[in-house]
Order: structure tokens, then C-alpha cells, then sequence
């Protein structure tokens, strides 16, 4: 139970309780986080939306929580290991397919119902734009009563910007951990929004090379339509996800202010949603453009060096002709320059006529017959 004493902010605008003459641990000032153990980022527990305490061990957590009354532990950890899951297991009752699931990772989007607690699992992204690709991380979060736990796989989303926002406004983190889940998913959400303007940016990019010629355009289609159906896999099962908190927001009395905050969260997803389903559609079409582009260009090329083919055939015919030709006249001096003695038109007067006169008459023969045939 809390005491005698009252709540009140301190100067970075957490809330703690204070009690009378109480003072700040040695060798560490008020505003200074406690040495935690490996993988607990954070650990806190609140009461009436003001920061109570920050316990350095999850027994310490354990220990307040039990002291108070009406009083949230979030406790944030950073790719845990098996022993402070099971720790987190046996003081929340965490069903054991969903401790698994958050050991393991690699899970899609999705909401799970065990007694009191929720297991939701989520997937952030986030747009490199050095190297124009889309980063994808997940994190896990138990919603139960009086606690929230949150395991994150990778850098993404920024949980301590999400506490440092709801202890800004203690009168929503008083709300509860449903508080904290919506905060989260809002983040979440928020989070597509760059990530949907650079594959917007690299679609264009895209566009531009493919009427441009560029002969590495169909490897960075594909890369981006990979990327794109991994956006798809994250963003739309969490309507799912948002869908059944909503069904089951009368059920379990969830706060109105909060379902409103829901259906704000699950248009903008909505709005994200259609987006990268158009972004597919857009990167199918764009392929096959590519594709009728490539095609047209290699039956250009093939019509080129077809023609080139043609023009050197033709050279050849007129080059093969000219040798023929010039061969006759060779052959007919060839053997008219023998000088046997017994000789067929050796000593006869017009010798030397006839035989120029046959290289004359061959030449011409040659020259009609091949010139019939076209080629020359």
C-alpha cells in the first residue's frame, strides 16, 4: 500500500512518490538511471500516472508492485535471454506458447487472448535512405493488469521516446497499460509513414530508369517488390490485430477515450495499407513495361545485326565475284606462259590475240552471270 506520503513530479517530469525525509541513494542523484542487468533497458513502476519507482532488478519490480495498489509495472527489455524471460513467466502467469514466441522472434503480426493477458506482436519498420532499403525489427508486448512487458528485436520502435511522451502526460499513462499498447501501436503506425514516401521516392527512381534504358532496372524491381510484400506481411495483419482489440474493447471495458485513439491508429494504418497494396500493383505493371521495353530493344538489336549480316554477305558476294573474275584471265596466262614446245597456238600468228581475247570473253561471261544474280 502507499503510504503516508504523496506523489509529485520531479524536474524531468517523472512522477515518484516522496516520502518525509526521504533522500536519493548514495552515489547516485535522483535524475540517474540504476546499473540494470543485461537486456532490462528499463524498468518502472507507476501509480495515478507519475513515475513511483525505478527498480535496478526485476525482484525489486516484483517487490514494489506488490507494496502498492493500483500501481502498473513497465518493465522494457532488449532481446532477453531465456532466464529473464521464465523469471517474468512464473510472477505474470505468461502463458508458455506465448514466452516461446517471444524467445524465438520471427513471428507476424498478431493478437493472442491468454485469461487477463494480451500477447501482441508487432513489426516496425524503418527506411534507410543511405541505402535505400527498408528495415524491418519486432517487438512483443504482454499487456496484463497492473503490468506491461515489452520485448523488442531490433532498433525499432523507439520505446523510450513512447515512456518519455506518456510520462509527459501523466493523465493517459493513468489510463493503464492499455495506455502503453496503443501508445506503442500508435508509434508503430507512425512509423510506416517514411517508410511509404521512400518507396514512393524509389518507385519514381525506378520508373525513370526503365525509360532510361538502364540494364540493372529489372534487378532493382525485384528487390523492391520483395521489400514492399514484407511491408505488406507487417502492416496489414495488424488490422487484424487492431480489429480485435476493437471487438473486444466492450467485453473488457476498455476506456473510450482509448478507443477513440484506436480508430484514429487504424485509419492512418488503413491509409498505409492501401498505399503499399497500390505500390505492388504499381511494381507489377512497371515490370512488365520493363520486360516489353527489353524485348524491344533485343529485337532491335537483332534487326541490326540481321542488316549487318545482309551488307557483309553482300560485300562478300561482290568481293567472291571480282576473284572469280580476275581468277579466269590467271588461269588462261597460267597455262599459255607453260612454254612446251609441242603446244597448241605456241607459234601460230594470232596466238597472242586469241589468247586475250579468251580472257576477254571469260571475264564478260563472268561478269553478266554474276551480275544477273545480283551480286555485283
Amino acid at each position: 500500500m502507499v503510504g503516508d506520503g504523496h506523489l509529485q513530479p520531479d524536474e524531468g517530469g517523472f512522477g515518484r512518490r516522496l516520502d518525509e525525509h526521504e533522500h536519493a541513494p548514495e552515489g547516485r542523484g535522483p535524475d540517474e538511471a540504476p546499473e540494470r542487468p543485461r537486456g532490462v533497458v528499463d524498468s518502472a513502476v507507476y501509480a495515478r500516472g507519475y513515475r513511483y519507482a525505478s527498480p535496478s532488478t526485476l525482484a525489486d519490480t516484483y517487490r514494489c508492485l506488490q507494496e502498492l495498489t493500483d500501481a502498473m509495472a513497465w518493465i522494457g527489455l532488449y532481446r532477453p535471454d531465456r532466464e529473464q524471460i521464465t523469471s517474468l513467466a512464473r510472477e505474470f502467469r505468461l502463458h508458455d506458447l506465448a514466452v516461446e514466441d517471444a524467445i524465438n522472434a520471427h513471428q507476424r503480426p498478431k493478437l493472442e487472448r491468454y485469461g487477463e493477458t494480451l500477447f501482441v506482436v508487432l513489426r516496425a519498420a524503418r527506411y534507410d535512405d543511405v541505402h535505400e532499403v527498408v528495415e524491418f525489427s519486432e517487438v512483443h508486448l504482454f499487456i496484463g493488469p497492473g503490468f506491461v512487458i515489452t520485448v523488442r528485436h531490433g532498433e525499432a520502435p523507439d520505446l523510450a521516446a513512447i515512456r518519455r511522451r506518456l510520462e509527459a502526460e501523466p493523465q493517459m499513462l493513468a489510463r493503464g497499460p492499455q495506455a502503453v499498447l496503443y501508445a506503442i501501436l500508435d508509434q508503430v503506425v507512425d512509423g510506416y509513414a517514411p517508410v511509404v514516401a521512400g518507396l514512393e521516392h524509389d518507385i519514381d527512381e525506378i520508373e525513370t530508369e526503365v525509360f532510361g534504358g538502364d540494364p540493372n532496372a529489372s534487378r532493382r524491381i525485384y528487390e523492391l517488390s520483395r521489400e514492399v510484400i514484407q511491408f505488406q506481411r507487417a502492416a496489414r495483419p495488424l488490422l487484424g490485430v487492431l480489429a480485435a482489440l476493437a471487438a473486444g474493447s466492450g467485453k473488457y471495458s476498455s476506456d473510450e477515450e482509448l478507443q477513440r485513439y484506436l480508430r484514429d491508429v487504424t485509419d492512418h494504418l488503413t491509409q498505409v495499407v492501401e498505399r503499399v497494396d497500390s505500390f505492388r500493383h504499381l511494381l507489377q505493371n512497371i515490370l512488365a513495361v520493363n520486360a516489353t521495353l527489353v524485348s524491344q530493344q533485343q529485337n532491335e538489336e537483332m534487326r541490326s545485326l540481321t542488316a549487318a549480316n545482309y551488307a557483309q554477305n553482300e560485300e562478300l558476294k561482290k568481293v567472291s565475284s571480282w576473284a572469280a573474275i580476275l581468277f579466269a584471265p590467271t588461269l588462261i596466262g597460267t597455262v599459255y606462259g607453260m612454254n612446251f614446245v609441242h603446244m597448241p597456238e605456241l607459234h601460230w600468228r594470232f596466238g597472242y590475240l586469241f589468247a586475250i581475247g579468251l580472257m576477254a570473253l571469260v571475264c564478260g561471261t563472268l561478269y553478266l552471270v554474276f551480275k544477273r544474280r545480283g551480286w555485283l
